[in-house]
């Protein structure tokens, strides 16, 4: 929708700052319906209720019987078991790498406009991908589901490194081999919806899953939270390399391209940034789920006693 609104003009203001504006305010009404709506579960705990019943940060929080400083305290305990597990850091350090492709793929506008393609047809496009991306992640999760159960240890692992690794045929067929041109339309659409579908698997198929089943319950929104600080951080530096790369590598110059045709060379440059921040990335990221095969089982056990021995206490 934000492509299509880019080349229009509501009330005397660019289409591309009225998509903002629009995304905020949606962003903040669901804010603002979380917080009237969405119901705490913690925050039901009666009072006289044992502390056993809830995690121990829960108490501190909603409770009130423990001050700020012991709060903090056994916020940053946590923090530094969590930062511990091998499993948490190899996911970590794959979503980094993995998430270097998915950055630079904001250039994807940009690409299809210097092919020529107009905001509609760019517009369509990413919806086929983005709608592939959806169907698989949910396509991804549910095969883990069920190699997991045949393959406790692997099968997610498994899942994962294929998702990853179908990224490489793809960005090279997609960058590479279809004739940039707008003729290729449906080359291009059948490709994007494809590639989405194959390559959208990993948060739902691997990462997720493996990590709640690595740290204790108490523990699973702050893992969850330090991968995506972690990924949303080092992964930004994606764009600007792909920039760059066009650039200084492969001759992109700004000046040549016309707002309205676009231009086929400049084109061909940006696809070659692409493709080295996709199939590079990649790669990397299905190699660093390997070292799974040997460390989750352990750190999933290590989980599991810990979780015994909680209950015990109780």
């Amino acid at each position: 929708m934000a492509t299509v609104m880019a080349g229009q003009t509501f009330w005397g203001i660019q289409g591309w700052r009225c998509a903002f504006v629009l995304m905020a305010s949606l962003s903040a009404l669901i804010g603002t319906l979380v917080l009237l709506y969405v119901d705490d579960p913690k925050k039901r705990l009666s009072p006289t209720q044992d502390a056993s019943d809830s995690s121990e940060r829960g108490d501190s929080i909603y409770n009130g019987n423990a001050s700020v400083t012991s709060v903090w305290r056994h916020s940053w305990a946590a923090t530094k078991s969590v930062i511990k597990v091998q499993t948490f850091q190899i996911i970590v350090l794959q979503g980094i790498i993995g998430s270097l492709p998915w950055t630079a793929m904001v250039f994807f506008t940009m690409w299809f406009e210097l092919i020529g393609f107009d905001n509609n047809t760019s517009a369509t496009l990413l919806s086929l991908f983005a709608v592939g991306c959806a169907l698989g992640s949910f396509i991804g999760g549910s095969i883990a589901d069920r190699l997991s159960q045949t393959y406790p240890y692997s099968g997610r692992i498994m899942c994962a490194q294929f998702s990853a690794f179908m990224g490489i045929p793809f960005s090279w067929f997609l960058l590479r081999m279809i004739p940039q041109s707008v003729t290729s339309f449906l080359t291009f659409s059948v490709t994007l919806f494809f590639m989405g579908l194959t390559i959208s698997w990993n948060a739902t198929a691997a990462n997720g899953p493996m990590f709640a089943e690595v740290v204790p319950v108490k523990h699973r929104t702050m893992i969850y939270a330090f991968d995506r600080a972690f990924e949303g951080s080092f992964s930004s530096v994606a764009a600007p390399l792909v920039g760059i790369l066009a650039e200084k590598m492969f001759g992109y110059d700004s000046k040549s391209v016309d707002p309205i045709k676009g231009s086929s060379p400049e084109a061909l440059a940006l696809s070659k940034g692409l493709l080295s921040m996709m199939a590079v990335p990649f790669g990397l990221c299905c190699l660093c789920y390997t070292p799974l095969y040997f460390i989750f089982k352990k750190d999933r056990e290590n989980a599991r006693m810990q979780a015994i021995k909680e209950e015990e206490m109780m």
